[in-house]
Parts: structure tokens; sequence; C-alpha cells
């Protein structure tokens, strides 16, 4: 794994296998009460321009088990919400802290964030990616799936956002069968799409974009849907209700998968917008794994980047 995480993208097959290995060993360590303390004296700093609860606690919490400490950091409490440049900020960061964590809105903030950086950055979310999320779900299938993702047909259902790319490159890399469903107004975005489609000639990975939710689902042994107003969107709410309704992940929709299909959702869910509350909690335990497995996740990207 290179200095950053900014994307699956920038990682090498065998790369995201080793994170997810790692992953489930921490994981493993974690549950059995063995200490791990792989992180012992780092400090994290944790950028956030957009609030989360699930990526602050995880991240939080994976530093203090992996022996670190972590540093909130509000854009209200630094010089970045005041003007100040990108570049001074990751100079006079990369004095203090071993490494840093950012949760923004542009992609290209991470990427100059990375750029002027010398100690490793982790883009905890973009508008663009989420790459921590996608690492942990893929973690999750290989509990609940096996560990070949190859073998798997997964569709992603809802919106061409930050999940829908990353999970174009997740599965890119795995070389998994994904079949995106979206309205064509709201297509995953094309360079990802481009960059995707080349990665998955390396390794076999098979990717569909379509329009009928229908098609995506047939046969699928992991259904992942995702909000359809990311944060940010709010105003759009009620518009996108209309434009996603038939996207909905339901029982009618769940007949055309497979039968042991899972479905999985990176939260927080509305229930009765993409997916139904029905087929929610009949996967509940699926859906909670995957949000453990952000700490699980993290952690093992963590060690890897700043061990």
């Amino acid at each position: 794994m290179d200095k950053d995480f900014l994307t699956i993208h920038d990682l090498a097959p065998e790369d995201v296998e080793a994170a997810l290995d790692l992953a489930a060993h921490l994981k493993a360590m974690q549950q059995g009460g063995v200490p791990h303390r792989y992180l012992e004296g780092r400090t994290l700093g944790m950028i956030f321009e957009k609030s989360s609860t699930r990526t602050r606690v995880s991240f939080e919490v994976g530093m203090y088990q992996l022996g670190g400490s972590a540093l909130f950091l509000s854009s209200h409490d630094t010089q970045l919400g005041r003007g100040e440049p990108i570049r001074d900020t990751a100079r006079v960061l990369s004095r203090y802290l071993d490494g840093i964590m950012i949760r923004t809105y542009a992609h290209e903030t991470a990427e100059e964030l990375a750029a002027w950086a010398t100690i490793p950055v982790i883009n905890a979310l973009t508008d663009l990616l989420h790459p921590c999320q996608v690492m942990a779900d893929l973690l999750t299938m290989r509990e609940h799936k096996g560990k070949d993702l190859s073998a798997l047909k997964v569709a992603f259902v809802g919106d061409g956002n930050n999940m829908a790319n990353s999970y174009l490159y997740g599965a890119a890399k795995t070389g998994m069968t994904l079949a995106v469903a979206t309205p064509k107004t709201h297509q995953p975005d094309k360079m990802v799409v481009k960059n995707a489609m080349k990665d998955a000639k390396e390794t076999g990975a098979t990717l569909l974009l379509t329009d009928d939710p229908a098609e995506a689902v047939k046969g699928a042994d992991v259904v992942v849907t995702d909000t359809w107003a990311s944060m940010g969107q709010e105003d759009e709410h009620d518009e996108r209700k209309k434009i996603f309704a038939p996207y909905q992940v339901n029982k009618t929709l769940m007949k055309k998968a497979d039968r042991r299909a899972i479905v999985m959702h990176c939260l927080p869910a509305y229930r009765g917008e993409e997916i139904t509350d029905e087929v929610f909690e009949a996967n509940a335990d699926v859906i909670f794994d995957e949000a453990e497995n952000r700490l699980h996740a993290q952690k093992a990207i963590m060690t890897l980047l700043m061990g």
C-alpha cells in the first residue's frame, strides 16, 4: 500500500486482499481480548468538514485499540475554516502527527492534502468516493459469503453516488460481478467508470451499468443500497424521492435475487424510502456487522499506513 489511502483504485488487487486479511485478523484479536497495540505512541489527526457518527467513533476507538490516540479537528476549530491554504495545513500537521484522516466534500481537497502532507492521508469520505466503507463492506461479504469475492454477484441499487463509485473500484479490484442500477440522470462518475472498467480487465471482474433494478438484482448474492439524499442534498430530498421510488429495495425486488442473498446498507437508513423496514430487519444482523466492520477495516488501513 502506498503512502495514502484515497481510493481503492490506487491499490493493487493483492493490497486489497492483504488489507482485508489484516482486518479479519485484527477483528479476531479484538473479539478474543488479545492486545494489538501496533500503533503505540502514534497520533491521528481527524479533519471533519462533514460530520459523522460512525466515522468519528470508529476511527477514535480504532486508534485507541491500536495503542495510539486520535485528535478531532473540526473545520470550525481550525485555520482551514478561516481560509488557510490546504497546503499550509498539510505541512504543519505533518510536523505534529503520524497520520491524517479527512472527511470532506470535494475529493480534490483530500488529494491536495495528500500531495502536500509528508504523512499518510486517509480518505474517510468525499462527495466522489467512500473507500473505507467499501473496504468494510468487502470484509462483511467475506464473512457472510466466503473469502472468494470473485465468485459473487453484487447489485448496487439507488444513487450513483460516492458509494456506487467506490463499489465499482472495489469490484474491479476483487474480480467480482457488480451490477449498478441507477436512474439515467444519477449515474456513477464517468471517470470512475472508465478507470474501473480498465481495472476490471486485469482481474476478470464484470461491471454492468443499468437503469433497471430488476436486471441488476437478478441472481445477486448481495444487494446493496444507500440513502437517496446524501449530506448536503437535503434540499433535493422530495424530488429525489420521486426519482428513486422505483429503486427501493423491498420484498418484491428481493425475489429477483438469489434466495440466500443478503442485503447491506452503510447507514443511516431511511426505512420506507431506499429500503423497507421488512427487508432491513430481515438483514439487520448483516447490516450491523457491516457497521462494526468499519472499525476493523479502518484499523487495518491505519496499521498498514502508519505502522
